[in-house]
């Protein structure tokens, strides 16, 4: 089984804050302060582009994790999507989208995770993974949209 959901955030600037804003290692940063979320390797600061990775050390559900992910496509200011290139999970992608909405914008988070571990990875997403991803997504977005404000 995999986990697949999607968030949508309004914040209340033009697509192309909310694009450069998802893009920024700092307000990535600061975004998830909760988990002490740092970038540690690969660009660990300003905006990362296209083909370019960032390597994240933070602590999630008690534990701390390694999650590597590049930047694999970017339509700027309307797209873009990363993926897990090294870390806890079988699959991790997750595309960003970013429409205009009246005078602000719409961001839209596509998120496909795939636990690893086979009965025990779909035991997990069933029960933690696909809830805890939804709600730290959502404090990210939160963040974000008050940065962008």
């Amino acid at each position: 089984m995999t986990v697949h959901f999607r968030l949508d955030t309004h914040l209340d600037c033009t697509p192309e804050r909310a694009f450069a804003l998802s893009l920024d290692i700092g307000a990535h940063e600061r975004s998830l302060a909760g988990t002490g979320e740092r970038a540690v390797d690969g660009v660990t600061a300003g905006t990362i582009g296209l083909g370019e990775s960032v390597t994240f050390r933070a602590r999630h559900l008690g534990v701390v994790w390694r999650l590597t992910s590049r930047i694999t496509a970017l339509e700027a200011p309307h797209r873009f999507v990363d993926e897990q290139v090294r870390g806890p999970f079988a699959l991790f992608r997750h595309e960003h989208r970013f429409e205009q909405a009246g005078t602000g914008t719409r961001m839209v988070d596509d998120v496909t995770v795939t636990a690893p571990f086979g009965p025990l990875g779909r035991l997990a997403e069933v029960l933690v993974l696909d809830r805890y991803l939804r709600r730290l997504l959502s404090t990210r977005n939160a963040a974000l949209a008050a940065e962008a404000a």
